[in-house]
């Protein structure tokens, strides 16, 4: 509860919260709140819940996530990329998705911002091969100082002080949305010392040949169309 009233970010909740139990009362709103290693004992069942967004970064793949089935859960949402789960990016391959699927992948926060953005130039202009970099603030894997890290020497280091080149599947996920650019293209990760918001940069090499302002008009129109909501 105090988590959730006091953020270091997003500052002070200006709702009620409570605690009853071993329930959270938001806004009056009473939420279940278990604290279950294993999701199969979560009695979804029992609270109603239909839907469920699977956040914790460990139960990502289609074998694991389907524990929370068992707790009577029909449908998961992996909010992370996925070895196996179908995946789908809003804006881009939703009305792909098939009613009969349980599990799923959301994908990435950074192939949301990617994969519309190389839609549309894929669409309009045909991308042969592209790079992409995130500028990308620093997670919670990272150190406070600097200390071993299980990944690479550099991840070690202070997140507050360096600039940490890094790995991202984003690029690789984008192929997985969109398989006429599966293989195309690649990209790399620097987390700066910055605790919200994140930008891509997409550099690419096209079929067509386009000016700058072709492309600037041709994203705002995406923007103020079919993605409308998802592209600003």
């Amino acid at each position: 509860a105090y988590m959730l009233k006091y953020d270091s970010q997003h500052g002070q909740f200006k709702g009620t919260i409570e605690v009853k139990g071993s329930d959270l009362v938001v806004n009056g709103q009473t939420v279940k709140f278990y604290t279950e290693k294993d999701p199969a004992n979560i009695p979804w069942k029992d609270t109603g819940a239909y839907y469920i967004v699977e956040s914790t970064g460990v139960f990502t793949t289609t074998e694991k996530a389907k524990a929370h089935l068992k707790g009577g859960a029909k449908k998961v949402v992996i909010s992370a990329p996925s070895a196996d789960a179908s995946m789908f990016v809003m804006g881009v391959n939703e009305k792909e998705y098939k009613s009969d699927i349980e599990i799923i992948s959301n994908a990435s926060c950074t192939t949301n911002c990617l994969a519309p953005l190389a839609k549309v130039m894929h669409d309009n202009f045909t991308i042969i091969e592209g790079l992409m970099t995130t500028i990308h603030s620093y997670t919670a894997t990272q150190k406070t100082v600097d200390g071993p890290s299980s990944k690479d020497w550099r991840g070690g280091r202070t997140a507050a002080q360096n600039i940490i080149p890094s790995s991202t599947g984003a690029a690789k996920a984008v192929g997985k949305v969109i398989p006429s650019l599966n293989g195309k293209l690649t990209g790399m990760s620097m987390r700066v010392p910055t605790s919200n918001v994140s930008v891509v940069d997409l550099t690419c090499r096209l079929e067509k040949s386009v000016t700058y302002d072709e492309i600037k008009a041709t994203m705002k129109k995406a923007s103020e169309g079919q993605l409308k909501g998802i592209m600003s």
